[in-house]
């Protein structure tokens, strides 16, 4: 039933969201043992009740439209957002034909590439994207169950700062990193040449939903490739990639004594697996006596069955005293055997570029340049905390100078002004590079370990933010919803003003209630 535009707002707000969130959750914890058991049949049962779950409908619609980072990306529809009763709308359809849904096609959008040329994303409608959510949700938990435990990218309850510590634990000096070399794999055109077959032969799935995905692929297929590709830009894109990579992290294998060779009945715990993969993005740490060669061509044995090859261009194998570009990361072993981490220098001059255009921006004043720069460099500091950042580049020392010589000028050489506006404009953010605590194992969101995850949610964020999440017991302020791993906190202010740090001020919510909250007060 659709509702009329003065209560469909208010009809939305209140629909029982803690309620839904605990039937899908409980639903894909069930999933997800199911897998680990083996038993195929009941996994394909519970996915059938994730797909016709109201719950997950309206999850789906509410993941697309209000918390996505491209929930403001139009597809071929033109459509950039859905008012409150086309959400409802939406969700009467995706009840009707979740089982035999149709995709629309796919709006092209060129993204420029770091090293030239241009990728192109491939924008579904925001009701193809709602279809894929619940998709994701029937699909992830099945295959959490089956993922390599060193695959990070994409991945909930995993960050590449898990990726980012296992380089650490791979060349430190008790590691003997000044000994090892390193694979930079590079894994050409992955996205665009991904094997059809390959997707659909792993994919755990009912058949109906099994129809549905084949239908999403080759709505982004190349004319050139029909039997390639996924698409850039889509909700369920990531898992796929995901599904149709895993296991080559298992290719490069070795007994933990060098001695010994891996047989058949050598326990999981004696066996290494030196290789790290965020997405397509991988790295394998070689020991002195590793065949580099033989390695690679049975890396491009495993990708050729599944219509990919190795980019000969940029794979290359780096001695790890010479340093390599990892996730936005240069690592290295020092001379005296230290290991290293600092921003790239490609990271370094994109953020500085981001910088520079900020504060010589003539479109508007000091404040508001502050207020940007704060969103950026706090944004760029916080992924970067877990590096070594006291060298003068990474403390930002010559960006703050220049900030406060347009700053000063601006505000007609205020200096105490222009000082606060710098202070304001760059926020420290401590760093440490051996702070950061692995995920687990083979642990997954899933696994219904609340106790766990809910610690690990705690010690991801600092401060404030730590002691709100202890203190409301990892749930949010507003909405009263768990804090779930993957999902965005932030810190929210009571009484509106940002400069009362008191704790009775300060609560932790959900990235999109903190939106919510900011949206009302505006139109108030």
């Amino acid at each position: 039933m659709i509702r009329h535009s003065h209560k469909a707002s208010e009809s939305w707000k209140n629909l029982p969201w803690k309620r839904f969130r605990k039937e899908l959750f409980r639903l894909q914890v069930r999933l997800f043992k199911a897998v680990k058991a083996e038993d195929k049949r009941k996994a394909r049962s519970l996915q059938k009740l994730i797909l016709k779950s109201q719950a997950a409908r309206f999850l789906a619609i509410r993941q697309v439209t209000q918390l996505n980072a491209g929930k403001k990306t139009a597809g071929i529809d033109g459509k950039k957002s859905l008012s409150f009763e086309e959400r409802f709308t939406l969700e009467e359809n995706l009840k009707k034909n979740y089982l035999n849904w149709e995709h629309s096609g796919l709006r092209e959008v060129p993204i420029p590439k770091n090293g030239g040329g241009t990728r192109i994303l491939k924008v579904p409608t925001i009701s193809d994207r709602a279809w894929q959510a619940i998709a994701k949700y029937a699909l992830e938990p099945a295959h959490e169950a089956t993922f390599h435990a060193y695959s990070y990218g994409f991945r909930t309850g995993r960050s590449a700062h898990d990726a980012q510590k296992r380089v650490f634990n791979l060349l430190n000096a008790r590691a003997r990193g000044k000994e090892k070399r390193v694979i930079e794999l590079d894994i050409e055109k992955c996205f665009d040449r991904i094997c059809h077959t390959t997707i659909m032969d792993n994919l755990i799935a009912p058949l109906g939903l099994k129809t549905g995905i084949f239908r999403c692929l080759k709505a982004g297929t190349n004319p050139e490739f029909p039997e390639q590709g996924t698409p850039q830009g889509g909700v369920v894109s990531p898992l796929l990639a995901n599904i149709a990579l895993n296991g080559i992290e298992s290719i490069h294998r070795y007994h933990r004594t060098s001695k010994q060779r891996i047989t058949p009945n050598t326990p999981p715990e004696d066996i290494t697996e030196p290789s790290i993969r965020y997405a397509d993005d991988m790295v394998i740490i070689l020991r002195p006596q590793d065949n580099a060669e033989e390695i690679l061509i049975r890396i491009n044995q495993f990708l050729a069955e599944r219509g990919m090859k190795v980019s000969e261009k940029k794979t290359k194998i780096t001695a790890a005293t010479d340093g390599f570009d990892f996730l936005g990361w240069h690592f290295k072993v020092q001379a005296n055997e230290k290991f290293k981490c600092v921003p790239s220098e490609d990271n370094f001059k994109a953020f500085r570029k981001k910088v520079k255009a900020i504060v010589n921006g003539s479109n508007y004043g000091s404040r508001t340049k502050a207020e940007k720069l704060e969103r950026l460099v706090r944004g760029w500091r916080e992924y970067h905390k877990y590096c070594d950042m006291s060298s003068a580049r990474d403390s930002l020392w010559f960006m703050q100078h220049k900030a406060f010589l347009v700053f000063n000028k601006e505000e007609r050489n205020d200096r105490n002004s222009s000082e606060k506006l710098v202070k304001k404009a760059f926020p420290p953010v401590t760093f440490s590079q051996k702070r950061y605590v692995n995920v687990q194992g083979e642990k997954s969101p899933y696994d219904g370990d609340i106790i766990y995850w809910n610690e690990r949610n705690s010690k991801l964020y600092t401060g404030e933010t730590s002691i709100a999440l202890k203190r409301q017991n990892h749930t949010c302020d507003h909405c009263g919803l768990r804090m779930l791993p993957g999902e965005k906190i932030n810190l929210h202010h009571v009484d509106g003003n940002h400069q009362n740090w008191k704790t009775n001020n300060l609560v932790a919510i959900h990235e999109s209630c903190h939106d919510y909250i900011h949206m009302s007060n505006a139109k108030a």
